[in-house]
C-alpha cells in the first residue's frame, strides 16, 4: 500500500549518505585543491555579472517602490534601513542563491550527469578514485566559500542602484541615505545575512550533485537531472530561508 513512499525515500536515503560522504572528505586526503580553485572560478567569478547587474536593480526597484510609501509619512529618509534591512536579511541572500542554483546547479547536474551517462565515473572507481571525493567535495567547499562573498557583493551594489534613486529622483543627500542604513545594522542582521547563503550553498551543491551522479538515460536523463536540480534547490532555498528567519527573529 506504501509502495509509492519506496522511490522518495530511497532518494532521501541517497542524498544524506551522499552528503554525509562530502563532509567526510574535507578532513581527508587527497584533496584536490586544483579542481576547487576551478570550481571556485566558475562559480563565483562566473556568477559576477548577473549577481552585480540583478543586485543593482533590486536596490532601485526596492528605493522606488518604498519611496511612495514613506512619502505618504513623511518618512523619505527612511529609505536608506529599509533597503539595507530588506537586501541584507532576505532579499540579497535569496536572490543571490537562485540565480547561483540557476546557473551552477544546473552545470554541475549536466556536469557530472554526462560524465555518468558516459561511464567515466565507472571508470574513476576502477582506478581506485573515490568519485565523491573527485567530483562533489571540491564543488561543495567551492560554493560554500563563493556564495556567502557573491551575497556581499550583490547586498553592495543593490545599496548603490538604491543610492542612486535616492539622490537622483528623491533628493536625498548621501549621507542622509547611507548614514542610517549604516547605523541600522546590527550583528543579528550580519550573521543571519552571512548564515544564509552559507546554509544554501551546501543545497546547492550537494543537490547538483545528487542528480548528476544519479543520472540514468541517456541524453534525455542529463535533461532531466538538469531539472530537477534547479527546481528542487530553488525550493529548498526557500524553505530554508523561513526556517532560519523564523530562529532569528525568535532570537
Amino acid at each position: 500500500m506504501l509502495d509509492f513512499l519506496k522511490a522518495p525515500v530511497a532518494e532521501w536515503q541517497d542524498f544524506w549518505h551522499l552528503a554525509g560522504s562530502a563532509f567526510k572528505n574535507v578532513f581527508r586526503s587527497p584533496h584536490y585543491w586544483d579542481d576547487v580553485a576551478i570550481q571556485m572560478d566558475v562559480i563565483g567569478i562566473g556568477s559576477l555579472p548577473i549577481v552585480i547587474l540583478t543586485g543593482f536593480f533590486s536596490g532601485f526597484v526596492i528605493t522606488m517602490q518604498m519611496s511612495r510609501a514613506l512619502n505618504t509619512y513623511g518618512a523619505i529618509g527612511q529609505v536608506g534601513p529599509i533597503v539595507m534591512i530588506t537586501l541584507v536579511r532576505e532579499l540579497g541572500p535569496v536572490l543571490t542563491a537562485l540565480l547561483v542554483a540557476g546557473r551552477n546547479a544546473s552545470g554541475i547536474a549536466s556536469e557530472i550527469g554526462s560524465m555518468k551517462v558516459s561511464e567515466q565515473i565507472d571508470a574513476m572507481r576502477a582506478l581506485g578514485t573515490d568519485p565523491v571525493q573527485k567530483l562533489v567535495t571540491p564543488r561543495l567547499i567551492a560554493t560554500c566559500f563563493m556564495l556567502p562573498q557573491l551575497t556581499v557583493v550583490a547586498d553592495f551594489v543593490g545599496m548603490i542602484g538604491g543610492w542612486s534613486i535616492a539622490y537622483f529622483s528623491l533628493r536625498l543627500t548621501s549621507p542622509q541615505y547611507w548614514t542610517p542604513a549604516y547605523q541600522i545594522l546590527e550583528t543579528n542582521d550580519v550573521v543571519q545575512g552571512l548564515l544564509k547563503p552559507f546554509i544554501f550553498a551546501i543545497v546547492i551543491s550537494l543537490v547538483g550533485c545528487f542528480y548528476g551522479i544519479k543520472t540514468s538515460g541517456g541524453t534525455q536523463g542529463v535533461g532531466r537531472a538538469t531539472t530537477k536540480a534547479v527546481v528542487v534547490s530553488s525550493v529548498w532555498i526557500f524553505v530554508l530561508t523561513a526556517l532560519v528567519t523564523r530562529i532569528f527573529v525568535n532570537l
